[in-house]
């Protein structure tokens, strides 16, 4: 059924396609950068089209796929700015689907001996970094599950917010925080941190990564074909190796 889907899109999209030189651009959520990396090699390997990244917050890329910015593919980190892309007609509905999932970890300084094991007990640390909880998607997950827990009040004069998750977690590699609220894929990419706890329950905000192929793409045919390969086996096992949750269709 999901081949039979793809071959579907492809076949759509290819009488609004227009045969270009270059390489496939994706603008994708930050996190994914190891991950999509990766995948991309092994896509290229196997003979494909070359892929380009240009990561950054999902509320940047948004805006910049908005005001025309060059993209065949957007993959965002919440439904919150896809939705914006999509209500300004920047990307095409009928190929949006959901990718993935993630769930926020809270990590620390590797050497440092701060324990800290719930949301409670954030409040010992003097310093949390985060993405900006106002418009960075890994920022508003954050604040949720702050919210949720109650701690909002008590740590959020602790709060350094920063451009994006990157960002919050080189943070807490340095030292320039004790602690940040990061993806669990962030945490699995660095050996300068350790994870104090993972966020699940019922407190744990529902994150997941939609992937479009953007309106004015002369490539989306292209797009399509890689779009159909980030839900390959090959790329669901290097999704997994870096903490992502593939959604099953």
């Amino acid at each position: 059924m999901l081949f039979r889907t793809i071959l579907l899109l492809l076949l759509t999209l290819a009488p609004l396609s227009r045969a270009t030189d270059g390489p496939i651009l994706v603008s994708a959520a930050i996190s994914l950068s190891d991950a999509l990396q990766e995948i991309a090699s092994v896509y290229e390997r196997a003979g494909h089209e070359p892929v380009r990244f240009n990561f950054a917050g999902s509320n940047v890329l948004a805006r910049q796929i908005v005001n025309g910015a060059p993209a065949d593919l957007f993959i965002s980190a919440d439904e919150l700015q896809m939705n914006y892309a999509q209500q300004r007609g920047a990307i095409d509905p009928a190929t949006r689907i959901p990718l993935l999932r993630n769930r926020l970890a809270i990590v620390l300084p590797r050497g440092r001996t701060t324990q800290v094991t719930d949301a409670q007990s954030l409040a010992s640390v003097s310093r949390i970094a985060i993405a900006d909880p106002a418009a960075v998607p890994a920022g508003v997950y954050a604040r949720q599950f702050l919210i949720k827990t109650g701690v909002w009040n008590d740590v959020q004069s602790k709060l350094l917010p920063l451009a994006n998750v990157r960002a919050a977690l080189v943070a807490a590699e340095s030292g320039g925080a004790d602690a940040a609220i990061v993806y669990a894929s962030d945490a699995a990419t660095s050996d300068r941190v350790r994870t104090a706890f993972t966020v699940s329950g019922d407190h744990a905000p529902d994150i997941v990564y939609p992937a479009a192929i953007v309106s004015r793409s002369t490539r989306k045919t292209s797009a399509a074909a890689f779009l159909a390969f980030l839900q390959s086996p090959q790329s669901r096992v290097i999704f997994e190796k870096y903490r992502f949750i593939p959604v099953d269709r």
